[in-house]
């Protein structure tokens, strides 16, 4: 039995930046993937919590395994872009409650 990843999965370059997503849907394959490897959520729990199929989740998921090294790649391209961005506009909040914190 074949699974046909492509009626869960689409690409489309001006949503999402062109990354693989569930269709019909703004979620990234790599979001899924975060979600359940990092975040430690059921598959269950992502389909019930964004309103998704059940379906399109595992789908999302092996799509991942067949694209992992890709896919990984972009999450820490992604990482490193925030970080970077970071470094370079400090939180004017964060330096108020700093400064709270010393007085």
């Amino acid at each position: 039995m074949a699974i046909a990843l492509d009626r869960y999965i689409e690409t489309t370059p001006e949503i999402r930046g062109g990354r693989p997503r569930i269709a019909d849907a703004r979620i990234t394959v790599a979001d899924i993937a975060l979600m359940y490897l990092r975040l430690g959520e059921s598959l269950e729990e992502i389909a019930g919590k964004y309103d998704l199929p059940l379906a399109a989740v595992y789908a999302a998921m092996a799509y991942y395994y067949d694209h992992q090294e890709a896919i990984d790649h972009g999450i820490a391209e992604d990482h490193a872009f925030a970080e970077a961005f970071r470094q370079n506009n400090p939180s004017p909040l964060r330096a108020k409650l700093q400064a709270l914190k010393r007085d």
